[in-house]
């Protein structure tokens, strides 16, 4: 593409550069010159025979006659050595032409670079790659190169919204609440960012959703019921305040827009499922589930390793859930909390199943794991942490999970 670009810009250059040079190289100046000269004679020398036709007649006395020959005769020395100055011109010609020729180039390069975008014709190579991954470094470079932006520009909304969104997925959240509020009103229209800011000072405030970000969720609400973030955040501080039934509404809300075999679908029909169980008494096997499902139980506890300390933010998602040794990679029972609950004790069950076919109770050998979730997604993702156990049989208890590592 630059190639393309260069090679069209240098062809336009061409072009400009012919049109401004051939008034200056035109060939036939020195017979125009002549032209004109011989015009010029001609002209005096009907005025001369004019006036000696007016003293023959009487007309025009000696004396004047004598004064006027004299001025035409001035004037035809005068034009002649104008023309013959004239030819000489050819030298400063083209001279002017190859000032033009050099300057033209080099102000529409200077041009260009205050205006245009020079980083555009840098050569792929030093360019990301597609397949590549985007360093961190690179990443943070970028966002640092745009908040500096913002310092000159101010008054670009868009910008002040990618650079909130930057800094929230950067983890550097005080910064990206300093970005959302440079939004302002633009923030009032639009449910998506009334959401976000929710979901970040709700992450701040170590999850806890009372006040201004529940405020912003009701109000995103109002804009679009079928918001999903604002949605998944009303169901969270509904499960917070164990108002279960509410819960449950909000999310099964969310069921409904969600694709089905998504993971976010999967992981909130977990939550659901977590929620009307303990809708109906707890979540404890003793309380709820049948006699079967409190024999395949496994419960256990959740740690993290101290060197992973700084990398999670306490409203972080946790989950905590059952896979079937060599079988089908859906978990048979999912857990929900928050990475600020750590150490977390924890009991899987039937009630928690996802599939009411797939019970851990029918398994016959299961690992748990646990995963601190950025994103709030129950899939993996770059910069998630996670652990795992060792394989365990249904009803095993004081499994120990030690959330050790991150995903690459």
């Amino acid at each position: 593409m630059n190639f393309i670009f260069l090679s069209a810009a240098a062809l336009l250059l061409l072009v400009v550069l012919g049109l401004l040079l051939r008034p200056l190289l035109r060939r036939n100046a020195p017979s125009m010159i002549a032209s004109r000269q011989a015009l010029n004679t001609a002209i005096y020398r009907d005025q001369l025979v004019e006036l000696e036709r007016d003293r023959a007649a009487g007309s025009l006395s000696e004396v004047d006659y004598e004064q006027a020959r004299e001025e035409l005769q001035r004037r035809l020395l005068a034009d002649a050595s104008e023309s013959d100055a004239l030819p000489s011109s050819s030298g400063p010609a083209w001279r002017s032409a190859l000032a033009l020729v050099l300057a033209l180039p080099i102000a529409a390069a200077a041009l260009y670079a205050w205006l245009g975008t020079p980083a555009a014709l840098q050569p792929i190579q030093e360019q990301p790659q597609a397949g590549h991954p985007v360093t961190q470094a690179q990443i943070e470079q970028m966002v640092a190169a745009l908040a500096a932006r913002l310092k000159q520009h101010p008054e670009d909304i868009k910008g002040w919204i990618m650079l909130a969104r930057s800094y929230k997925a950067l983890g550097r959240y005080d910064d990206a609440a300093r970005a959302f509020a440079h939004i302002g009103d633009a923030m009032d229209s639009d449910p998506e960012l009334l959401s976000e800011y929710a979901d970040l000072l709700a992450v701040r405030a170590g999850g806890k959703l009372d006040g201004k970000p529940m405020e912003l969720v009701n109000k995103a609400l109002a804009l679009d019921p079928n918001n999903t973030m604002a949605l998944a955040l009303a169901g969270t501080a509904a499960y917070g305040k164990k108002d279960f039934a509410e819960a449950v509404k909000y999310w099964e809300r969310l069921q409904k827009i969600l694709p089905p075999d998504s993971d976010d679908a999967k992981s909130i029909a977990a939550a659901v499922a977590e929620a009307r169980a303990k809708e109906g008494g707890g979540h404890s096997a003793t309380k709820t589930a049948p006699a079967d499902a409190a024999g395949g139980a496994v419960s256990g506890r959740v740690t993290l390793a101290p060197a992973l300390t700084g990398k999670m933010q306490p409203g972080d998602t946790l989950f905590v859930f059952a896979r079937a040794v060599g079988g089908a990679r859906m978990p048979l029972a999912v857990e929900r909390a928050h990475a600020g609950d750590l150490p977390l004790s924890f009991t899987l069950d039937d009630s928690l199943a996802l599939n009411p076919e797939l019970k851990i109770s029918s398994a016959k050998e299961v690992k748990v794991e646990a995963l601190i979730s950025k994103s709030g997604n129950a899939k993996p993702q770059k910069g998630d942490l996670i652990g795992e156990s060792a394989v365990v049989k249904p009803g095993a208890k004081g499994v120990q999970i030690v959330i050790d590592r991150a995903v690459p």
